[in-house]
């Protein structure tokens, strides 16, 4: 039977071909010959998917696991320090400085704009670029599990705990939605989950609610295209031609499918009527081409993810391991239900990909590595179990060698006796010894 790392992994490199597949399919164009076998394995999907599994690799076997859960005495978390003015908020800030200067390189001579948006920054490779938006969803997932198992119970604190942790998430989030609103909301709602998780009160967020919706309605009101995205929303046929356009034509490409599909590469919207089919509108061509049953195989492969991924998230005893599992698992999850809540007219248009199924190598290629972490996180929970087992099986062998043995009723002089006990106020088991010390030495008087 497979484990939960392996069905990661396995549903991970199937969805990743199946992108491959896809993609190719959705980049034909009217006058173009067909594409081939050929042409698909030597082509940039089929290398990028290919760094995407390596990346996967590499990650499951290079994540320190081990090393989070023991790390050394001096570059355990000091939490007398985790204060406003102590280290922790340095430490944080800094990361969030270079987040920002990462996100900022868009605006530099090696960024890239596509329609009207700074989304890319140029490699200087042939036409290949880097989405730096991508690195920023991931690195909040770290900094937030990083976060919490500093402060730790500090966390329940609305004002010492919980808001440098909002602030920084809002800042790097704030940063992301001048370009990418989609992203922006993401990142807080992954933020959010792990905050919750690690101890946070609900109530808390529940309070900072109407600050988030205002947030996301100035975000909207300053650029018209999202206020008619919304409208189009509402109602597409009120301007078919222009803002309600590209939500018309992927409801045709889902309708048009129908049960079974038009066949791979037969579809009709790819041809220049449904905007952005290779990236984030890949869905709607799955479901015209290989039709409702196709759109459940996608489905069903998530859903098996996310199930493979808590199962691992629950099998770890140390609690920053298991808020990077959460974190990947609900940046796959929530990245997803919003893509396709767009691509059914469920929600307003919005750029956001598909994971690994979406033609963008930076998204291919981090998401493939964030998920091979939870292959990591397997491996190493599979190995403590085995450890424990192995140190069970020592301790009734010795016990079994023990009982033929006379007993006695007190320890030798000088002798300890160790015992294990759990600290509520710490994540890990620690042990206890009691010292049984000798008799004091008799010491001659002195004589004044």
């Amino acid at each position: 039977m497979l484990r939960a790392g392996q069905v990661v992994a396995a549903v991970s490199i199937a969805l990743l071909m199946l992108g491959v597949v896809m993609v190719s399919s959705a980049g034909m164009e009217m006058g173009r010959s067909p594409g081939t076998i050929q042409s698909i394995l030597l082509g940039k999907h089929t290398l990028f998917m290919a760094g995407a599994v390596i990346g996967l690799m590499l990650t499951a076997w290079l994540f320190p696991a081990k090393h989070i859960a023991n790390p050394p005495a001096w570059l355990a978390p000091d939490r007398s320090k985790a204060r406003w003015g102590g280290w922790t908020v340095v430490a944080m800030w800094v990361v969030v400085i270079v987040t920002i200067a990462i996100l900022a390189s868009v605006y530099t001579p090696i960024g890239e704009v596509r329609k009207g948006s700074h989304r890319w920054i140029r490699l200087g490779v042939q036409d290949l670029t880097l989405q730096p938006s991508e690195f920023a969803k991931w690195i909040v997932v770290g900094l937030c599990a990083w976060y919490v198992v500093v402060i730790k119970d500090r966390l329940r604190g609305f004002f010492a705990g919980l808001i440098p942790a909002l602030v920084a998430v809002a800042a790097i989030s704030g940063f992301v939605a001048i370009e990418d609103l989609g992203t922006a909301v993401l990142i807080v709602a992954v933020a959010s989950v792990m905050l919750v998780a690690g101890g946070g009160k609900v109530w808390q967020f529940v309070m900072l609610v109407p600050l988030a919706a205002g947030a996301i309605y100035t975000a909207v009101k300053l650029q018209p295209y999202r206020m008619a995205r919304i409208t189009a929303f509402l109602d597409p046929y009120a301007d078919a031609e222009r803002s309600g356009y590209h939500m018309i034509q992927s409801m045709v490409a889902i309708s048009d499918g129908g049960l079974a599909g038009r066949g791979l590469g037969s579809g009709i919207q790819k041809l220049g009527y449904l905007p952005e089919d290779t990236t984030d509108f890949v869905f709607a061509i799955i479901c015209e081409e290989l039709g409702i049953a196709g759109a459940i195989t996608v489905s069903v492969l998530y859903v098996v993810l996310l199930w493979a991924g808590l199962a691992i998230v629950r099998k770890q005893k140390v609690l920053q391991l298991k808020l990077i599992g959460l974190g990947v698992i609900a940046t796959v999850g929530i990245q997803a239900v919003i893509n396709l809540t767009v691509v059914t007219a469920v929600g307003p248009t919005k750029g956001i990909a598909l994971p690994l199924i979406s033609g963008g190598g930076t998204g291919w290629f981090l998401t493939a590595a964030a998920l091979g972490v939870l292959v990591a996180l397997d491996r190493y929970a599979v190995a403590e179990h085995a450890a424990v087992a192995d140190d069970e099986r020592r301790v009734s062998a010795g016990l079994a060698a023990g009982s033929t043995e006379p007993a006695s009723d007190e320890p030798a002089s000088g002798g300890s006796h160790c015992d294990v006990a759990i600290n509520p106020q710490q994540d890990t088991v620690q042990s206890t010894t009691d010292i049984v010390t000798a008799p004091p030495i008799d010491r001659p008087l002195a004589m004044g």
